[in-house]
């Protein structure tokens, strides 16, 4: 019998390797399919912990996966986040995005938390008693990082910040909020200092976003909210590198969930059109039909092959930074995936727009990854600068 899952492992093992056949097992048995009838945020959050899937989001060396790089504590494998993703993105996208914020709001903490903050939050998320949030973008500073308003001023022993986040993932399911704030508004981004946001913490509120996604999106209102001294991780001044150095790690595994529900956009789509008879015969033996069939599945696989050439790239690379092949990864797995998604809902029709169809649903869920974790347009200004850069390099 064919596997439930389409996974990279298993058709680009160059790539990957047997090391990684384990985990591909184990993201094929029959308790992950449960997420699919899981539908609340905080529900889906519960069943990963229990699964164990938020082991591969922290290093080994502070009580996560082994797989990676165990000499360095705090490399995580991004092929593992990869092939994670691909599974999630065909169960639950609902469940994929919280799954990869759990990552964005935890591994700030890996990169530059104290021991003593490490031991608090940690095991916490590993085991999925602790739900993170990545507090970053702003009603005025998306792309724009540097830009951002909020800010942070000492006050005693602790610290009080001001100003407001938005579209910020895992709001009311979250147990703590690694908040970017300007220590030092004279230096610019030289100041953006990050913090751990308990969601109790006194002057912080949480307000829900009605999104098109049933995802757990909302606003954070700072107002005068104090923290305590050992909630700032690093030193002022380190934010502004933590924040892209974390979603760095994580872009390429953007990839990996567009190519998950793009490849489950197109099983359902050859799944319908072999059933469904028009004049006399199944969608699937018309000449246009076949032609749709053949686009969405070299799109899949190219996009699939450029995800694993950066995950590759950037597992066993020497440290140096891959930022052209994971902009290349991003930008092209996601607008393949919502090509693909935007194919197999014309070939079915008008099932294809009624709400409730997988295809209609993933049609929603697909729009946000070509905005998050850098947009589009910000993926190609990288891929130029790389190209530049290597053309200079050249001579």
């Amino acid at each position: 019998m064919s596997p439930l899952l389409t996974l990279s492992c298993q058709d680009f093992a160059p790539f990957f390797g047997p090391q990684y056949d384990a985990l591909a097992a184990r993201l094929n048995q029959a308790d992950l399919a449960g997420l699919t009838a899981i539908h609340a945020g905080a529900g889906a959050a519960r069943a990963m912990g229990e699964l164990g899937l938020y082991a591969h989001l922290i290093p080994e060396a502070h009580g996560g996966s082994a797989a990676g790089k165990a000499a360095d504590p705090s490399y995580i494998d991004v092929r593992s986040l990869v092939l994670i993703r691909e599974a999630l993105g065909q169960i639950s996208p609902l469940a994929d995005s919280i799954f990869a914020v759990q990552g964005l709001g935890s591994y700030p903490i890996v990169l530059a938390g104290s021991e003593a903050q490490r031991e608090r939050y940690l095991p916490g998320v590993i085991r999925g008693d602790r739900i993170a949030a990545f507090g970053l973008t702003e009603p005025e500073a998306g792309s724009d990082v540097a830009s951002l308003q909020t800010t942070a001023r000492r006050d005693g022993d602790g610290w009080i910040l001001d100003g407001d986040k938005t579209l910020i993932s895992n709001v009311g399911i979250a147990q703590h909020y690694v908040v970017f704030a300007n220590a030092d508004p004279a230096a610019g981004r030289k100041g953006i200092s990050a913090f751990v946001v308990e969601r109790d913490a006194p002057g912080l509120e949480l307000t829900p976003i009605p999104m098109s996604i049933p995802h757990p999106i909302g606003k954070l209102a700072l107002r005068g909210c104090r923290v305590a001294d050992d909630a700032l991780l690093g030193r002022v001044g380190d934010g502004f590198k933590l924040a892209l150095t974390t979603l760095d790690a994580f872009r390429i595994s953007v990839g990996g969930a567009a190519n998950g529900m793009a490849a489950r956009a197109l099983t359902c789509a050859v799944e319908h059109v072999t059933r469904r008879r028009q004049f006399g015969v199944a969608l699937a033996e018309q000449q246009i039909v076949r032609a749709y069939l053949a686009e969405m599945a070299t799109e899949l696989d190219a996009a699939r092959l450029l995800v694993a050439r950066a995950a590759h790239a950037r597992d066993t690379g020497d440290g140096a930074r891959v930022s052209t092949e994971a902009a290349m990864a991003k930008l092209y797995a996601t607008e393949a995936a919502q090509g693909i998604i935007d194919k197999a809902v014309q070939l079915h029709g008008g099932l294809g727009v009624v709400e409730g169809t997988e295809v209609e649903r993933l049609y929603r869920e697909i729009r946000p990854l070509r905005i998050y974790e850098g947009t589009t347009e910000i993926q190609k200004l990288i891929i130029a600068r790389g190209v530049l850069d290597r053309a200079a390099a050249k001579g």
